[in-house]
C-alpha cells in the first residue's frame, strides 16, 4: 500500500498512526463542525461566498451538498465563489463512495442547513462569534461550555473508533492566525485562506487590532482567554475533543489546512505537559495538496513552529488528489489557486488514500459529480 506524503512529522511516527487507520477507517467518526464569526463579514477578508451576505449561509449550502449531492434538491444555493467549486464536492464523493455518515453540528450559524443535522444555538450564547478585533469574540461561559462539551463527546465516542474532525466557518483562517499568535506562535504569513492570494497583511492589522483591545499584546494569557477573546466556537470544542481523544489513546485526524493547526495548537496549550506527548502521537492534520503546496502560505512551518512552541513534533499529510486534464473548469480551478481547502475535503481524500483507493479514480468520481452539480463543461473547454 502507498504511503502518504508527509508534510511534518517523522516516517516513524507516521506509520504508527497510519496503522490503526489502515485498520478501522470503515468505523470511523466522521464529525463536520459548522460554525461563524463575524470576522467574515470584513471586506477582502473572505472568498468563501463572494460578499458578506453570502457567507452567511456558506455552511449551510456546504451541509447540504455534502449529505445530498450534486444531484439532491437542496435549500440553500451555493454561495457564489470568484472560481470553482466548493470542496465539499470532494467530501461528499469520499462519503458516499466509502459507505461513511458524519454527522453534522451546527454551532450557532446564521442560517441552519436544511438536512439531519444536531444544532446547538443555545450554547452559552451561541450565534456567530463576534468580530476578532473587538477582542471579545466569545463570551467566556460559553468558551467554557463548548470545552465541556467537547471533553463530554470525546469521551462519550465508542472506543477503538477514529476520529475525523471536519469544519465549515467562514472568516475561519483569520481566526486561526488570531489564536496562534495570541499563544506566542509565530505565524504572521504562514497562514492560509480563501482568497487566491492570502491577504497576509489585511489579516495582521485585524490580528493587531483585536490583541489590543483584548490586552493581550505582553504575551502569557491563558489559552482559554486566548480562544475567547479572539477564536470562533469550532476551535474549542474540536480541541477539547483532541484532549479526550489523546487522553483515551483514540487517533485523530483533523481534516483542514490552517484552521486544524489552530485547533492543534489550542489542544496543546490547554493540554498538561504530560499529555502533549500523546497528542502529537495520535493527532495528524490531513490537507489537500493545494494548500501544502502554496506559494502563499506555508502550512509545514507553521506546524513546525507550532510543535517548538510546546515540545513536540506535529504529524501532517497532503492527500494526493489534483484535477490535472482534462475535468471540469470548476475543478481545474483548485489547480489555479482559486479553492484550496474545506469541509473536510483534505482529511477526506486522505481516508480515501487510507482505504486502499486511489487519488486519480477520486479525480474522475468528482468530476463526474461536478457536471452532475454545474452541467457540462462546453466540449471545447475539455
Amino acid at each position: 500500500m502507498s504511503q502518504l506524503r508527509r508534510i511534518c512529522g517523522s516516517a516513524a511516527a507516521a506509520d504508527r498512526w497510519c496503522g490503526p487507520w489502515r485498520q478501522g477507517w470503515r468505523h470511523s467518526e466522521v464529525l463536520l463542525l459548522l460554525a461563524a464569526t463575524d470576522t467574515a463579514a470584513v471586506p477582502g477578508i473572505s472568498a468563501a461566498g463572494a460578499t458578506p451576505s453570502s457567507r452567511r449561509r456558506t455552511a449551510a449550502a456546504d451541509a447540504e451538498l455534502l449529505l445530498l449531492g450534486p444531484a439532491g434538491e437542496r435549500p440553500h444555493a451555493l454561495p457564489p465563489l470568484p472560481a470553482g467549486v466548493s470542496p465539499a464536492l470532494i467530501s461528499h464523493v469520499v462519503l458516499r463512495e466509502l459507505a461513511v455518515a458524519p454527522l453534522v453540528v451546527d454551532l450557532g450559524c446564521p442560517v441552519a442547513p436544511a438536512v439531519a443535522h444536531l444544532r446547538l444555538p443555545g450554547l452559552a450564547g451561541g450565534g456567530p462569534a463576534r468580530c476578532l478585533s473587538g477582542g471579545e469574540a466569545l463570551d467566556p461561559g460559553r468558551l467554557e461550555a463548548l470545552l465541556a462539551l467537547g471533553r463530554r463527546w470525546g469521551e462519550g465516542l465508542p472506543p477503538g473508533r477514529p476520529l475525523l474532525l471536519a469544519e465549515c466557518v467562514p472568516g475561519g483562517t483569520s481566526t486561526a492566525l488570531a489564536v496562534l499568535v495570541g499563544l506566542g506562535v509565530a505565524a504572521h504569513g504562514l497562514v492560509s485562506g480563501s482568497l487566491r492570494h492570502p491577504d497576509h497583511g489585511r489579516k495582521a492589522a485585524l490580528v493587531e487590532r483585536g490583541l489590543r483591545a483584548a490586552g493581550l499584546t505582553d504575551g502569557g494569557a491563558g489559552a482559554a482567554r486566548v480562544a475567547a477573546a479572539l477564536g470562533d466556537p469550532m476551535q474549542p470544542l474540536a480541541a477539547a475533543m483532541v484532549l479526550a481523544a489523546a487522553a483515551a489513546g483514540r487517533p485523530v485526524l483533523l481534516a483542514g489546512g490552517s484552521q486544524m493547526a489552530a485547533v492543534l495548537g489550542l489542544a496543546l496549550a490547554l493540554a498538561p505537559p504530560s499529555l502533549r506527548p500523546a497528542i502529537a502521537a495520535g493527532t495528524a492534520l490531513g490537507t489537500t495538496a493545494w494548500v501544502a503546496d502554496e506559494a502563499g502560505s506555508d502550512l509545514a512551518l507553521l506546524l513546525r513552529r507550532i510543535g517548538g512552541r510546546w515540545g513536540v513534533e506535529p504529524l501532517a499529510f497532503a492527500a494526493d488528489l489534483r484535477f490535472t486534464d482534462p475535468c471540469h473548469p470548476a475543478l481545474a480551478a483548485y489547480e489555479l489557486g482559486y479553492v484550496k481547502e474545506g469541509v473536510g475535503a483534505g482529511g477526506l481524500a486522505l481516508l480515501w488514500q487510507l482505504s486502499g483507493r486511489s487519488s486519480p479514480a477520486l479525480a474522475r468520481l468528482c468530476d463526474q459529480a461536478c457536471a452532475t452539480l454545474l452541467g457540462p463543461p462546453p466540449p471545447t473547454v475539455r
